[in-house]
């Protein structure tokens, strides 16, 4: 696996186009009709079983890279995968990216587009009442940020939150945030300089950041009301112990919550597609959504 370096974030973002284009274009997407359309001004990517007669549950789901990287081709395997398995529609949004588009631009751009999503849930072919956000990492983030403007705006309801390592505290404050400097894929020095790109320089670890940017600030009235949530950590990952902080606070507020650490992983380990434990972590995710979305 290729180093992850943000500092040069020009040569990041040149190196994972590259990467994503060929895994892109070399993935079968038989059986599943994928649509690239724009909406909300947004960039969406909808996945849907070919065939389906019928409304069908629906993942709104949010890419990962720190803020400052990734698309919806990132995810594109993962997406077509849970679109034949579960089976449901994926809806996959190309949310701006900071530091050219600060917080709260990529967040209002996933509720947006989870807005449009839910309001064209008939042409979609989608269960209006079966809908669940995920997302890892940055995109975990987003996802329950999302989560919290739909219950405070009056937008979707959402049935789970599906949080992948989860990046939550722009405060690098917790034992794993201190000791994990050297992690494959992440580490303390691509989390500082991620939150300071989405945050703007000197603004993390200072005083009044928002709970949708930072949701590990959030205080129990914070997280009142929220959907159930399954919360995903790796044991080598500097953002282990936000993720499992955050199970408990939600727990703490009387959210439905349920966490699991996976032994042994590092922030990414699911792209080992070939380890046992990956493979435990994609039967999980199906699973989980599965019993979530059930109709």
């Amino acid at each position: 696996m290729p180093p992850v370096d943000i500092s040069d974030l020009a040569a990041a973002r040149a190196a994972q186009k590259a990467e994503t284009f060929l895994r892109v274009t070399d993935t079968d997407t038989t059986g599943v009709t994928v649509m690239d359309v724009q909406q909300a001004g947004v960039s969406l990517r909808v996945y849907r079983p070919e065939g389906a007669t019928h409304p069908l549950p629906a993942v709104f789901r949010i890419h990962g890279g720190g803020f400052v990287l990734g698309s919806p081709d990132v995810d594109h395997e993962a997406n077509l995968r849970l679109c034949r398995e579960l089976p449901c529609v994926v809806v996959s949004p190309g949310y701006r990216l900071a530091p050219e588009h600060p917080y709260p631009t990529g967040l209002e751009d996933c509720y947006a587009a989870l807005c449009w999503t839910g309001e064209n849930a008939v042409g979609l072919g989608i269960r209006a009442d079966r809908l669940a956000v995920a997302g890892d990492s940055a995109g975990a983030c987003l996802a329950t940020a999302v989560a919290m403007l739909a219950r405070d705006r009056g937008g979707p309801e959402l049935r789970l939150q599906y949080l992948d390592s989860p990046a939550l505290d722009d405060r690098l404050s917790t034992l794993s945030a201190r000791r994990f400097t050297d992690t494959p894929v992440w580490n303390r020095r691509n989390a500082r300089l991620s939150w300071t790109a989405y945050l703007g320089e000197g603004v993390p670890g200072s005083a009044g950041v928002p709970v949708t940017a930072a949701p590990s600030r959030a205080g129990t009235t914070d997280l009142a009301g929220l959907p159930p949530a399954h919360v995903v950590v790796m044991a080598y990952d500097p953002l282990r112990d936000e993720g499992v902080d955050y199970a408990r606070a939600l727990l703490d507020a009387g959210v439905a919550a349920e966490l699991h650490l996976f032994p042994g992983t590092f922030h990414g380990a699911a792209m080992v597609r070939h380890a046992a434990v990956a493979q435990r972590m994609a039967a999980e995710e199906l699973t989980v959504l599965r019993r979530a979305l059930a109709w």
